[in-house]
């Protein structure tokens, strides 16, 4: 029996991605797999979803994982056509595993790290994040990602995300040209282009995935649910620098509908 073809996002699904800078695939990958993940990852933590008397801290920290099941979910069918339509076909490194994730748990401590931000691609090997950076081009960088290992509700720390804001950051970031800018640089103001963005929360069942433009200002936010909540954050890595010679993926056509055609 031949392999049945993908069918990928919509013609409307991309427009929106060009349009608020994200998508959301529901069942990219079976819930059957988000379980098998999750267990990894409790393993990794040395916690129980049965002991909820020792979840003390508000939110733990996987680096990355690339066992199997990781993989599977990273390379899941409807992701790699979804990377082909945005990114463009043979423009993306397929992912080797995932990270970083973020537990996040049911607290009425601050988690202390949500903030707005951008997440930056180049210039990582100095030990101030801040000095870290991010260019109109998005090298190193082909999208975010943020993959749901559990279902995530309202009050489940979902991720916030500012509709549209990648094109405030991609005007922004046109004077810096390829030297980039820093995050200190782009928050110095709080992020006050954004500031007027209509919020969308990272909700759904495990198995969703949201694909995200590179600039998109996102932040966490606390746990005010009662079962933690899995999450990877993982970028999609391109495999070179734009290429002008080839049509605009969805990613720098949004870059040069909010700045021109600039590269």
């Amino acid at each position: 029996m031949p392999k049945t073809e993908q069918a990928g996002l919509t013609p409307r699904q991309v427009q929106t991605f060009i349009d608020d800078g994200f998508v959301k695939i529901e069942n990219a990958f079976s819930s059957d797999l988000a379980r098998r993940c999750r267990d990894e990852l409790w393993a990794d933590i040395g916690l129980s979803p049965d002991e909820p008397e020792h979840w003390n801290e508000p939110v733990v920290r996987v680096a990355s994982k690339a066992s199997p099941p990781f993989i599977e979910a990273a390379n899941a069918p409807p992701l790699h056509k979804a990377y082909d339509q945005l990114v463009g076909e043979g423009r993306w490194l397929a992912p080797r595993g995932l990270g970083t994730f973020p537990i996040r748990f049911p607290s009425a401590e601050s988690p202390g790290d949500d903030g707005w931000h951008v997440d930056m691609s180049f210039g990582t090997a100095s030990p101030d994040f801040m000095e870290w950076r991010v260019d109109v081009k998005s090298s190193g960088r082909a999208l975010l990602m943020l993959f749901l290992f559990s279902d995530v509700g309202n009050d489940d720390a979902p991720t916030r995300i500012r509709k549209g804001s990648h094109a405030a950051i991609a005007r922004e970031l046109l004077p810096y040209g390829e030297t980039g800018a820093t995050l200190r640089q782009l928050a110095s103001e709080n992020w006050a282009s954004t500031r007027d963005c209509e919020i969308e929360l990272a909700t759904g069942a495990a198995g969703s995935v949201y694909l995200c433009h590179p600039f998109v200002v996102h932040a966490a936010q606390p746990h005010r649910g009662k079962r933690p909540r899995f999450m990877a954050q993982p970028p999609l890595l391109p495999k070179g620098e734009f290429d002008p010679a080839l049509p605009p993926s969805p990613v720098q056509i949004a870059i040069r509908r909010a700045c021109g055609p600039v590269y």
